[in-house]
């Protein structure tokens, strides 16, 4: 599905600079993103990376190994954003979103809201009724998760995000425990009747993310 995210880069009016950056390496992107962190200045833009990754593992900073049950091939990483463990793979829309909190006016826990309001609100586009759990971050469609978060804060300012399953393979979630939940179901929009393609649903979460950023009082 790399050809359905094409890379290059767009640059939107609304102060958020949008990178596509195709079915990209996880490690690569994963320090690129703290690079760029680390690089930013009270005026660098923020920016939104969607992209697609080769099957990978990642276990947040204070994630359980016994959650890895058997992920065969599969490489696990180990990283620095919160939360336990989860899949990426082709066909999953990854959204990284690099936003400088402070000057956004954002706490993590109203980018948690917003970020999982974003999947709700696309979803509810397309005729499926989704919704959050209390401190179980991501976005669930009945008792299947469908949406996993994951976050790190350096200075006031986020990267790593959110991901989204669109038409994958779901079987290596059952190598692990999705997010530290054991016998926790996942689903796709592909399963739930939804026939969008993974560029167009990179672009239906591009604007629910601008209009949620630049909704007063949010």
């Amino acid at each position: 599905m790399s050809a359905l995210l094409d890379s290059g880069n767009d640059y939107e009016p609304a102060a958020l600079v949008l990178r596509k950056l195709g079915r990209a390496d996880y490690q690569q992107v994963w320090r690129d993103m703290q690079a760029f962190t680390a690089a930013r200045t009270a005026t660098t833009p923020d920016e939104l990376w969607l992209l697609e990754h080769p099957p990978v593992f990642t276990l947040g900073r204070n994630g359980k190994r016994e959650h890895l049950l058997d992920t065969g091939t599969i490489p696990v990483i180990q990283v620095d954003r919160g939360g336990q463990v989860t899949y990426h793979g082709p066909g999953q829309l990854v959204a990284y979103t690099l936003l400088d909190l402070n000057r956004r006016g954002l706490g993590v826990q109203s980018l948690v809201h917003l970020l999982e309001q974003a999947v709700i609100d696309l979803l509810a586009g397309h005729g499926v009724e989704a919704r959050r759990r209390h401190k179980a971050p991501g976005v669930y469609v009945g008792d299947r998760k469908i949406a996993a978060l994951g976050l790190r804060i350096r200075k006031g300012c986020s990267f790593h995000g959110l991901c989204l399953n669109v038409d994958m393979d779901l079987a290596p979630y059952s190598m692990i425990n999705p997010c530290g939940f054991a016998g926790l179901q996942v689903t796709q929009m592909a399963d739930l009747g939804i026939s969008a393609s993974l560029a167009r649903v990179a672009v239906e979460f591009h604007q629910q993310l601008e209009r949620l950023l630049d909704k007063p009082n949010r």
